[in-house]
């Protein structure tokens, strides 16, 4: 019989995995799984228990919680000799790779997911010694995620990211930075933000990287130039609608490989997944068809 190890965030979607439990677990042995939980406590928890997983050849570990959750399991798995496949239950805020993937928020539908098999691989970035499966980034702005107070998020939802950045943007500022392919440098002058994307839907938008793959091979640079105001309102605007990367203060490039670098010793915050990632400078690499996901 085959073994899942389910990991789950106890207070993630108003504590909805701890409450039905029994029922996930349930679902996991019909499904012909020898099923066990582990309970996270604190900030590394979920990839040290992934990381233990797999040296006790678990054959799936299921990730049940938000984007953070699913960013440390991927911690705990990625670039090891033998991976579990992994399953995916969102109760986050935002849920992107869930939404990218086309996962359910409900339990019941994301747990029939798991049972029904069907598998696909995707990739992983790589950034130094950490890793992301869906966005990375650097900025003023790339610092919302976890600014936001949970229990902001707890009772907004995926509004609180709203307020929150609304409040930030008259504080806003350029950052020096040289974002360089293999083959070329892109750009080495004063940016807002720049965010290394592997799926579509980032932040709750939908479309931000219209072109991304999970599966591709391929990571997709969104750079926003140095702007006012007024031109960061505006291209909020237009990526609701997916139509910002056609705007002129807007740079967007697919690579594989990807080096940032700052100027005058400036400190740039880097975002993992919505986690603190440490700083500039640093390599991006993609990892092509590193994990086997779960999907619809």
């Amino acid at each position: 019989m085959k073994r899942a190890r389910l990991i789950y965030n106890p207070t993630s979607g108003r504590e909805i995995v701890r409450r039905r439990l029994p029922e996930i677990l349930d679902s996991l042995e019909l499904a012909g799984y020898e099923a066990s939980c582990y309970a996270t406590r604190g900030e590394h928890d979920a990839t040290e228990e992934a990381s233990r997983a797999v040296s006790r050849g678990f054959d799936v570990i299921i990730a049940a919680g938000g984007d953070g959750t699913i960013y440390e399991v991927v911690n705990g798995i990625a670039e090891k000799k033998a991976r579990p496949a992994l399953g995916i239950i969102p109760c986050g805020t935002s849920n992107d790779l869930a939404r990218a993937l086309g996962i359910p928020r409900s339990v019941k539908r994301a747990c029939r997911i798991i049972a029904a098999g069907k598998k696909k691989k995707v990739d992983v970035g790589r950034i130094n010694q950490r890793y992301f499966i869906n966005i990375a980034g650097g900025g003023s702005l790339t610092n919302l995620t976890y600014e936001v107070p949970s229990k902001l998020k707890t009772v907004m939802g995926q509004l609180a990211y709203y307020v929150k950045g609304l409040e930030k943007i008259p504080s806003l500022h350029p950052i020096h930075v040289r974002l360089e392919t293999k083959n070329e440098v892109l750009i080495d002058e004063e940016i807002m933000i720049f965010l290394i994307a592997n799926s579509r839907s980032v932040g709750g938008f939908e479309r931000l990287a219209p072109n991304a793959d999970l599966s591709d091979g391929k990571l997709d640079l969104i750079v926003v130039k140095k702007a006012n105001l007024g031109d960061i309102i505006r291209l909020a605007t237009q990526a609701i609608r997916g139509e910002h990367i056609k705007d002129p203060l807007i740079m967007y490039v697919q690579t594989d490989y990807l080096k940032a670098t700052t100027q005058g010793g400036e400190r740039v915050q880097l975002n993992l997944d919505g986690e603190l990632g440490g700083q500039l400078p640093c390599e991006i690499k993609a990892l092509p068809g590193q994990l086997e996901l779960f999907v619809p």
